[in-house]
Parts: C-alpha cells; structure tokens; sequence
C-alpha cells in the first residue's frame, strides 16, 4: 500500500504517483491509503525515460478530487493519471466511467465548500487578553477546511477568528493561518446576543411568497440548522408563509379607491396609476382593448417596449407570434379582449435601448386590482394566460406551465383558464426548438378555439 502522510497531502500523492509511473507500476498493483508511514516498497525506475504527460485540466480537477473523504478517490486519481499516458482526450469522454465518477466528486466537494461559505456562523468570545475573538463550528463532508481558509482571510481580515471542525481546525490572528487538530464541538458554542441580528436579518428577507420548500432544503440541508441561529426560526415561517403570502397579496390588490363603473372610468384610472414605481419610468400606462362582451380575454405578462410608446397591447413582435398563431387556429383577434397582468413597461436602459425586465411578484400583485376591474367589466367566458405572470395575475400565485397547460382550470368567477406559453418565449428560443414550441403554442390556441364553439353563439 502506497500510504499519504495526511489527509490533505496532495503534493505528496502527486510526487508518488509520478514515482509509480517512472517504476511502471500500473493501477492494477497499486492500493492507497493513508497513514504516518509509507507502507509499500515503489521500486526502482525502470531503464527507459518515460515522459510524464497530462493536460492541465487534470491538475485541476486532481486537486478538488483529493478533498474528497471518500477513501477510493486515490485509487481512481491514479487510474485517470496512468490512462492520461497514452490518451490525452480522456476527460473529454463525457462518457467514461472513471471521467463520470470523478466528476461526480468534483461537484460534491465544490458543493461542501460553498456550504461551508454559507453556513459558518462567528460567535465572539473574549480571549486571555481581553480583545475579542470570533469563533465558529461546522462539520464539512470533505477535507476542505484548508482550502477555504484563504476565503475566510480575505473576507474577515480585520478579525480574529477561529473555524473549528472534526477534521481540522483554522486560526487567523490578524496576520497568518494556524491550523490544530479537529475537535468534538466545544459545549460553550451557545447562543448570544448577536445572534439576535441574524434571525431578525432572516425574518426581514424571508418572502412567503416565493417559498420553495424543496428548494430550500436543497440549498440548506437540514443538518446545518443546528449551528445556524436563524434556522431556529424557519419551522414557524414556512407553517405561516401560506397565511403571509395571501395577506401580501391582499394587501397588494386591495382597491384604494372605488372600482370603475365603466370603461372609460377604468381608462382613465389606470392612465393615472401610481401603485407602484414602474409608472416613473415608463412612457405610458397601457390598458386592455377589445370588445366589452368579448368570451375570450388574452393576458399577457407586461407591455413591451413597441406597446409602450404606441399606448396598446400585443403590437410588437409578440404581438405578430401572437397573430400568426391565433390566425393558425381560426380564432379572430378582433374578438377577443387582449390586456397584460402590469400595465407598465418595466425595462434597464443601455444607451438608446430599453431591455425589458420581468415585473417581480409585488409588482403583479399591485397591478392585479386592475385585472380584476377589466374582468369585472368584460365578463369574459374563458381567460388565455399567457406565460406564468399572467397566471400569477389571475390567481395570486406563480405555478408551473408546463403543469398547468393542456387543460381548462376554473377560476372563482366561473370563467375557465386556459394556460399556455408567452409569445416572446417563442422568439427566445433557438431555431431547432422554434418549430415545437410554435406548434405546442397553436395547438394550445386550437383548443381555446374547440371551447369556444362549445360556448356557442357570441353574447348578443
């Protein structure tokens, strides 16, 4: 057995393995370990000069390799070292099971490292003298202690801190990185004062309205919660994120003034909207147009920068995919009341251009009241939402279009929602993919259509 003096000597693995390749010593003879002594005899170089030869993409991914904890990771960095000998393209081989497997390790250590970044927490302590030391714990999957400490010196340079973990431990005194030996966690690591900051920081930023669970677990596995004094709050914040979503939004559309009676009232309202600060920038407000009897109301996400400066929906290039499909499944436009969920041109200007910018979740939800208003006058039968604001503008929540597309979804007025992709989607995509999502957004169109002949005459 070829035995490493630490865990973390990756020089000396490298020195080794360029020993065993001198002494041809192939995969198939060599076992690693890891121990204070070398416990296997190399042996003598071989009489032919052999060339070392690896491309520099193996160093790098040898050295994150390394950190892993799993104890074949030594076995497999020499493998993928001998083979590199005789075929350089070998990384590129997506398809290789010793090239798949070190990739795996490499996403598992980067991943431990970020957690580590993420998840440390200071504790500040007084040390003999007095002056105050910051102190932390973490339990890392993979020997990366030392190979984060130079992000932790670079972002806590004025501080004294200590980073302690089974494995191993990192002191910064203000001027140069000491390392200890891992420890069991200390018992005084409790919470304290400060602590109070970073829960009130957490529940300030936690927005109901965007909880994933999922997600969150994902980024933040449960086990870190212990030593991270704003997790004691997450339990209480997911069980009332469904009550604090629907007070936002109650909030968010709640009517400051009486609804509009009429059309030209709901115009001018709107027209002189400053709900929200999307007004400041924009040329215009732009409300629906259609008929007032219309069965059919299309929604789409915002005005675009061409329907901004002409004052009406669906005029710009979404608006001609929009045409085109609508023309696709028999279904005139000009029967149908067209509007967006915001009804201002939410964009970032770059030089003489105004790039759009998705409206964020308060933002639909202050202008949903004036959805709400347009449905009220209109009555329509069936509702087309296109892309998930418009769906956010309906119901008060975001959902999934993939999920929600295909079939008609009641809506509390007894109208039918029907979900599908946004125009622009179209356009974004690349030309391979334009193709299917033109057709999937046609035959989406074609059903409205079906239901609408379901539906019968128009209303007189």
């Amino acid at each position: 057995m070829i035995a490493l003096e630490i865990p973390a000597d990756f020089d000396g693995w490298r020195n080794q393995a360029k020993q065993l390749w001198f002494a041809h010593r192939p995969p198939e003879q060599v076992s690693w370990g890891e121990a204070s002594l070398f416990g296997d005899d190399i042996g003598e170089p071989t009489g032919q000069a052999l060339e070392i030869r690896v491309p520099a993409a193996f160093a790098k991914l040898a050295e994150t390799v390394f950190l892993h904890s799993d104890a074949g990771r030594l076995d497999l960095l020499y493998r993928l070292f001998w083979r590199l000998q005789s075929n350089r393209q070998l990384l590129e081989d997506a398809t290789d099971v010793d090239v798949v497997q070190a990739g795996l390790l490499v996403k598992s250590v980067r991943r431990d490292i970020h957690k580590m970044r993420a998840f440390v927490r200071f504790k500040e302590m007084a040390d003999d003298d007095g002056e105050s030391h910051y102190v932390a714990w973490f339990e890392p999957d993979h020997n990366i202690v030392r190979a984060n400490a130079g992000f932790f010196v670079r972002r806590f340079a004025s501080m004294r801190w200590s980073i302690l973990t089974p494995r191993l431990c990192i002191h910064w005194d203000g001027k140069t990185v000491h390392e200890s030996p891992g420890i069991v966690k200390p018992a005084d690591l409790h919470d304290d004062p400060a602590e109070d900051l970073w829960r009130s920081y957490y529940a300030s930023i936690f927005n109901p309205a965007r909880l994933k669970t999922k997600a969150m677990l994902k980024e933040m596995p449960q086990r870190y919660w212990k030593n991270m004094p704003e997790a004691q709050l997450i339990p209480e914040l997911i069980a009332g994120a469904q009550a604090r979503e629907a007070a936002m939004i109650a909030i968010g559309s709640a009517p400051d003034e009486a609804s509009p009676a009429d059309w030209p009232q709901l115009a001018e309202a709107i027209n002189r909207c400053t709900r929200c600060p999307l007004y400041c920038n924009a040329a215009q407000a732009v409300h629906g147009e259609g008929p007032f009897d219309a069965r059919l109301m299309i929604i789409g996400e915002q005005p675009g920068d061409n329907e901004d400066l002409a004052g009406r929906p669906f005029v710009g290039p979404a608006g001609q995919v929009l045409n085109e499909g609508l023309a696709q499944a028999g279904i005139d436009r000009k029967t149908a009341y067209l509007t967006n969920a915001v009804k201002h041109f939410k964009h970032e200007r770059r030089g003489k251009v105004r790039l759009h910018q998705a409206p964020n979740a308060g933002e639909v939800d202050h202008c949903r009241w004036w959805l709400d208003a347009e449905r009220k006058l209109v009555k329509p039968k069936l509702v087309l939402a296109l892309g998930a604001t418009a769906v956010r503008g309906l119901t008060g929540r975001t959902g999934s279009i993939s999920k929600m597309r295909g079939q008609p979804i009641e809506l509390p007025d007894g109208s039918q929602m029907i979900v599908t992709t946004h125009p622009s989607y179209i356009l974004r995509v690349g030309d391979e993919q334009r193709e299917k999502a033109m057709a999937d957004f046609v035959a989406d169109l074609k059903m409205v259509a079906g239901l609408l002949k379901q539906l019968g005459n128009p209303k007189p």
